[in-house]
């Protein structure tokens, strides 16, 4: 396993095979609409306030690559199978593992799963939201090298009534070829989540650029800065083709913690 390095451009979620067939059905999807071919409206959406927002607001998230570091058994180890991944503090690691704390600026994960076919105005009660992330070295348990041994920044939550499901953690790093963001998968159940089958959606989370320069700018999160300088939302190789859906809404402050919320229309 290997560190990363401040001059490495890495593989996370840069891989082609998975990536460039996604990227090139989004990229078509903008290419008909600015050519005018019709595409299928959708019902109004209503946002996580209650307000009603207009039709072309909503739309699925789009597809994302997991990265080489899911730990849903896709890639090596599959932390979903092991009793205690379903919880709502993922700072810590559980179960057999060494017992690490990932430490950073606490970071609340509020994620709102609705259904796409109903115009975004049905949550999805009884879905599940597996999410992951780096820590604010930009390493990622279970995988990297130093903590090949916790899996701390990893966790599992049902939906409830209002399609909600809530973790606490802390800001992801800024590693080199990648903006910060956060991994989720949704299933259809939390059945289906902890036996890692039958996955409904996998994509990312975009953090703000001026929420990252207030974090990166604290202690632990020195080599963030240089990386994040070098990139942007429109060069990232995820998110270049359009962050709409995936860019959180971020409120707080270094001193209190932030709170990051995203509506996920599957």
């Amino acid at each position: 396993m290997r560190r990363h390095d401040d001059d490495e451009v890495h593989e996370h979620d840069r891989g082609l095979s998975h990536d460039l067939p996604v990227l090139a059905r989004r990229r078509m999807i903008r290419l008909l609409a600015g050519a005018g071919v019709a595409l299928v409206p959708l019902a109004g959406c209503t946002s996580e306030d209650g307000s009603s927002s207009s039709a072309a607001d909503c739309a699925a998230v789009p597809e994302e690559t997991a990265g080489p570091y899911p730990g849903d058994g896709s890639n090596g180890v599959n932390v979903l199978k092991e009793s205690g991944v379903v919880r709502g503090d993922i700072t810590r690691s559980f179960g057999d593992s060494a017992g690490g704390t990932a430490e950073g600026v606490p970071l609340t994960l509020t994620l709102t799963v609705v259904d796409a076919d109903s115009g975004c105005g049905t949550p999805r009660k009884g879905a599940a939201v597996y999410v992951w992330q780096c820590d604010r070295e930009g390493g990622y348990s279970l995988y990297t090298e130093g903590v090949t041994d916790e899996n701390y920044l990893r966790g599992v939550q049902e939906t409830d009534a209002r399609g909600r499901v809530a973790f606490t953690s802390v800001f992801p790093g800024c590693y080199p070829g990648r903006w910060p963001h956060v991994h989720f998968e949704v299933y259809g159940s939390l059945a289906d989540a902890t036996t890692a089958t039958a996955i409904t959606s996998t994509s990312q989370l975009a953090l703000p650029k001026e929420v990252c320069d207030a974090v990166y700018a604290t202690e632990g999160y020195e080599r963030s800065v240089d990386n994040l300088g070098r990139l942007s939302l429109e060069s990232d190789s995820v998110f270049r083709d359009g962050h709409d859906q995936q860019l959180a809404a971020v409120t707080g402050s270094v001193e209190e913690g932030y709170s990051a919320s995203l509506t996920i229309a599957v």
